[in-house]
């Protein structure tokens, strides 16, 4: 027994420093794709994403994230690769179904929430790799609990609902009654390109196009999967100690958006 206490004063504290100051340790996040000025092949290169996440306008390529699955097509086996962003912080603030900002988002669940918040975790048809990046948040790298989140395996001891999967036919009843049997305030938290926007599930006979098919949603967490610290991140936007990500592939006209859907309808 005194061994492991020798070993542990020895090792010293090993959590990650996120969100008091970055994270700087090398395999944290896989990144996302950056877009920007392109250049000439800036379509071709937007026709390699199988989701349609990437639209090119001229010169230009936006992304966006909530398609974003990582398959790098955009990155790997091409002369030009397109930029990458090695961040994190890619928790955003619910959007409509066309993607855009709806200018009415719905408040963080308020101060007494901001040090005690309960979580409930459900899986609705995912794969397997989002739900394991939230199974992260226990261990003790990103220990979650310092930060005042804790799992609760009851709605209604929950005040946060946190989604992983595009929400197959057979949970979408179930996810309800979840979601009606907690007490309010409440928030929802989709985490994952399928809880978003279906992934490459989109609209095909097992589901539709995500949790907001089913919910309201609060919060919105990119990636496929994303890393632990981006979901973190998430829960600390939805506690309302942290500022939400601005929207990249989301332009203010929504020009972007609407060559997004063109270009995913195209490949459905």
């Amino acid at each position: 027994m005194s061994e492991w206490v020798i070993k542990g004063l020895v090792a010293g504290i090993r959590t990650t420093v996120y969100p008091k100051a970055p994270e700087r340790a090398p395999g944290t996040t896989p990144g996302f794709p950056a877009g920007g000025e392109f250049g000439r092949g800036a379509s071709e290169l937007a026709s390699r994403c199988p989701t349609g996440a990437l639209a090119a306008r001229g010169g230009t390529i936006d992304v966006d994230e909530r398609r974003c699955i990582h398959c790098y097509r955009c990155v790997r086996g091409v002369e030009r690769p397109l930029g990458w962003d090695r961040g994190y912080e890619w928790a955003t603030q619910a959007h409509s179904r066309e993607g855009l900002a709806t200018g009415s988002e719905r408040p963080a669940l308020g101060r007494p929430y901001r040090k005690s918040i309960h979580v409930i975790v459900v899986d609705a048809g995912d794969c397997g790799a989002c739900l394991n990046e939230v199974r992260q948040l226990n261990n003790p790298y990103y220990n979650m609990h310092r930060l005042g989140f804790f799992v609760t395996p009851t709605p209604r001891h929950a005040d946060v609902l946190l989604v992983v999967g595009p929400v197959t036919d057979h949970m979408r009843v179930a996810l309800r009654k979840i979601y009606d049997a907690m007490p309010t305030p409440k928030c929802v938290v989709a985490v994952g390109a399928c809880a978003l926007s279906g992934g490459v599930f989109a609209g095909s006979f097992t589901c539709k196009r995500g949790v907001a098919d089913v919910l309201p949603v609060e919060v919105e967490v990119p990636g496929n999967p994303p890393p632990p610290l981006a979901i973190l991140h998430g829960l600390l936007v939805a506690a309302g100690r942290a500022a939400p990500a601005r929207r990249r592939g989301v332009p203010e006209d929504g020009e972007a958006t609407a060559a997004s859907r063109a270009s995913a309808g195209a490949g459905e």
